[in-house]
């Protein structure tokens, strides 16, 4: 372990806030040392969380992962040696319980697809504004999976071109139409989750209220088995409901 990376971690640091509450203990994984700082500083202003290390590369954050047991992994996904996405794809075949967001300035929607299948929790663009990554960081603690409404439709498409071999999956067939057990509604709204619509979106879209959405998708939920909303995407491509969005 280096000088730099072993003057970062704080194993001994409290769990615990001034209210008495669990703090989320995050590791941050990126090797510029500049944004790790930046984010760092930004990340320490919230009470409710605890910075527990810093790693330079996948491998320095493979060992930090085993020893520390952070809540949350902040992972960019381009990093020497070993790179971000085997980082994961290793984490994610290990019994660690962390979960991971990536960090990225890329595009590249193969990536954002890799990072999905191999378990990332989240997937955050370095450009996101500061505020939505404290939220994901919250969110993904709590058991939800975080990606924007860019990333996931780019995540979507390239499902639904990987399913069909060239192309965007076929529309839902009336075959297909007659064995689902969703309504023409919940199918609707199946579709604008796929495409990456948050609920007071698709609310707005169907001229229905937010908590009439919410009614929806815990039935659809129910009905299909599902999770979270990126289950609930994935299985819209996989099953055929998917639909390229309007440009």
């Amino acid at each position: 372990m280096t000088n730099e990376s072993s003057a970062s971690e704080n194993p001994g640091a409290s769990n615990m806030s001034a209210a008495g509450a669990r703090r989320i203990r995050i590791l941050i994984a990126d090797d510029h040392t500049i944004f790790r700082d930046g984010l760092r500083r930004l990340l320490d202003l919230q009470a409710d969380f605890e910075i527990v290390g810093e790693a330079r590369d996948g491998r320095e954050t493979m060992d930090m992962v085993d020893r520390l047991k952070p809540d949350v992994l902040l992972l960019d996904i381009r990093m020497p040696g070993i790179d971000g996405l085997s980082a994961l794809q290793r984490l994610s075949a290990s019994s660690t319980a962390t979960k991971v967001i990536i960090l990225t300035a890329s595009d590249d929607k193969n990536e954002f697809v890799q990072a999905v299948k191999y378990g990332c929790s989240g997937i955050v663009l370095k450009h996101t504004a500061t505020d939505l990554l404290i939220k994901s960081i919250r969110k993904v603690y709590e058991g939800e999976i975080w990606l924007d409404t860019h990333t996931t439709a780019a995540v979507m498409r390239q499902f639904a071109m990987q399913s069909s071999g060239a192309a965007p999956a076929p529309s839902y067939s009336k075959q297909n139409r007659e064995r689902s057990p969703l309504s023409n509604r919940e199918r609707e709204i199946v579709v604008l989750v796929a495409q990456g619509y948050k609920n007071k979106e698709i609310a707005d879209k169907m001229f229905i209220s937010e908590q009439t959405v919410k009614n929806h998708l815990h039935n659809i939920f129910d009905k299909l088995g599902v999770s979270d909303r990126l289950e609930l995407a994935l299985y819209a491509v996989h099953n055929g409901i998917y639909e390229k969005p309007m440009e």
